[in-house]
């Protein structure tokens, strides 16, 4: 689960607050990270393996004034963890940070290796950079907005792209299917991140980017486009929780911090919830059967939630790997209720197993950590 800032400043301090961004998002897990900033209208990586302390000894070590700055939490999918697979990535003009998975990517590099582009890394990252390079090394149209639309019609799979063109290095361009991204509002700046919880520290005002929407980020301005490029206004949200929730808070680890907290999670929804008669939007009682599905420690939740289910409302349940079910023959009837259990909203899984509860009907309901699904 990456995570992803990037920062458009009045300031100088573009890069403090990207790695104050990433520290916030230290509990989603991580097996490296990097940053791209802009200095002197220059684009500069820095990358570690482990810590983000480890990247900070790096950047400790330099002198850095930079305006505009994207950052990176990874884990390791394609390629092991290691500086070289750490992004961001940067393949001639453009420089890339990413969450999500392309999964034609092999095809793609197979036909930029034609182009005799060249690759230093295992990652399909740095193949979707490349290619967005391509198109826009080879288009008489430097529309950026163009060019990503162009690019993003040949990606498979998921993605959240925040993105840096050398010659409008002060900008940050933005766009995502499936893996989530928000823009970021503040006096001083504007940010894209994968998460609230990355910015909250500064502002607690933000734009969620739907699937196939463009933003074009300045320190001044932010812009939004639906799919056909045209502008849009969308909602600003107000996020009225408070940024030391993400904090560990003495804990020596997240997942123990997790497991501590769970009585007075359940208290608080109880209390949320349960003051409506219809608190979940769903009358169980209409319902044949359920389904629930989700990946890891999720799925065996929803094994425990099976139990209760069966033994206290009589309906039958089945619990599912959401990478299993999403595959599968779907029987799925008008009474059929999908569960989808994903503490992070973004297991990619979970993600592709509700849209195809959806696609066949069935009324669902979403368990999460996050407002993401």
């Amino acid at each position: 689960m990456c995570g992803i800032i990037g920062y458009c400043s009045k300031k100088q301090n573009a890069k403090d607050i990207a790695i104050a961004g990433l520290k916030n998002l230290e509990y989603r897990g991580y097996d490296s990270a990097g940053i791209a900033t802009c200095e002197n209208n220059t684009i500069k990586l820095y990358k570690s393996k482990g810590k983000i302390s480890n990247l900070e000894e790096k950047l400790n070590k330099v002198e850095i004034q930079s305006s505009t700055a994207i950052a990176h939490t990874r884990w390791a999918t394609h390629g092991e963890p290691s500086e070289t697979n750490a992004h961001p990535h940067k393949v001639g003009s453009v420089t890339l940070v990413h969450n999500g998975i392309i999964e034609n990517y092999i095809e793609l590099k197979n036909f930029l290796k034609n182009k005799e582009v060249t690759f230093k890394s295992s990652t399909d990252t740095e193949v979707a950079c490349a290619y967005i390079n391509y198109i826009y090394q080879k288009s008489n149209d430097k529309n950026k907005l163009h060019i990503l639309k162009t690019a993003c019609n040949e990606f498979r799979g998921s993605y959240a792209f925040s993105i840096i063109f050398d010659d409008e290095p002060n900008t940050i361009y933005a766009t995502r299917k499936d893996s989530p991204l928000i823009v970021g509002l503040n006096d001083d700046g504007n940010f894209s991140a994968s998460d609230v919880s990355a910015i909250l520290e500064f502002t607690n005002k933000y734009i969620l980017l739907e699937y196939g929407e463009y933003a074009k980020i300045t320190s001044n301005d932010v812009q939004i486009f639906n799919e056909n490029l045209e502008p849009i206004e969308k909602e600003i949200k107000i996020a009225d929780w408070n940024a030391t929730e993400y904090k560990k808070n003495g804990y020596e680890h997240y997942m123990l911090k997790e497991i501590n907290e769970q009585p007075e999670v359940v208290e608080k929804l109880f209390k949320s919830y349960f003051a409506n008669e219809d608190y979940l939007g769903v009358n169980i009682s209409n319902y044949s059967e359920i389904h629930i599905v989700a990946c890891g420690s999720a799925m065996h939740a929803g094994m425990v939630g099976k139990y209760l289910f069966e033994n206290f409302a009589s309906i039958p349940v089945t619990v599912e790997i959401a990478s299993e079910y999403r595959y599968k023959k779907q029987l799925i009837t008008p009474t059929t209720l999908v569960i989808i259990i994903s503490q992070s909203g973004e297991t990619a899984d979970s993600l592709a197993a509700l849209r195809i509860a959806k696609e066949h009907g069935a009324k669902v309901l979403a368990i999460v950590n996050a407002t993401r699904l």
